[in-house]
């Protein structure tokens, strides 16, 4: 799972690790503001410094999340992390934003075989990612890069650059 590769998500280790994110979550969603700082290390695979993450949260493992310093996730946001996201500094996450590595097969004797496989997200320092949107495996996300409110962002943004909408297209600079 951890290297991308097709895997079966009944897979007693991978159940029992989905058993332990889903008690994590259910004490980080009930506790305390001044509680959240202690929980996000103990259930993230890093954490830098001043990260805020609103709850409800909701993570398939956590171990593969890396947060660095400063970053704002508001309330209900979601990360299916069968492998590695990464979260730059000074990110700002809007509410309800979805941000999902794990992808399953298209071939459909495979999908009823019940394989999954993952591809991994990196968002890159200073991004503004707006309410609702929806990023898709596999994708990278420059610095200082704007992703519009319910924008489905389904390829690479470069630095800087905004994009909006379903898919997620460039918004051409005025001027």
């Amino acid at each position: 799972m951890l290297a991308g590769e097709p895997y079966s998500a009944a897979d007693p280790e991978i159940q029992a690790d989905q058993r332990a994110a889903q008690a994590w979550m259910d004490r980080y969603n009930a506790s305390k503001l001044d509680e959240r700082p202690a929980l996000l290390v103990e259930g993230l695979g890093a954490v830098g410094e001043n990260v805020a993450v609103r709850a409800p949260f909701h993570v398939d493992y956590g171990y593969n999340i890396r947060l660095g310093d400063g970053v704002f996730m508001n309330f209900g946001c979601v990360i299916l992390d069968v492998v590695e996201v990464t979260i730059g500094a000074a990110t700002a996450i809007g509410p309800g934003v979805q941000i999902l590595t794990a992808d399953h097969p298209r071939d459909p004797v495979e999908r009823r075989a019940g394989l999954e496989s993952g591809k991994p997200i990196h968002i890159g320092a200073n991004v503004w990612i707006g309410g609702g949107a929806i990023i898709l495996p596999g994708v990278t996300i420059g610095d200082d890069a704007v992703i519009g409110a319910g924008a489905v962002v389904t390829r690479d943004v470069p630095v800087g650059a905004t994009v909006v909408g379903n898919p997620a297209r460039p918004v051409k600079p005025k001027g």
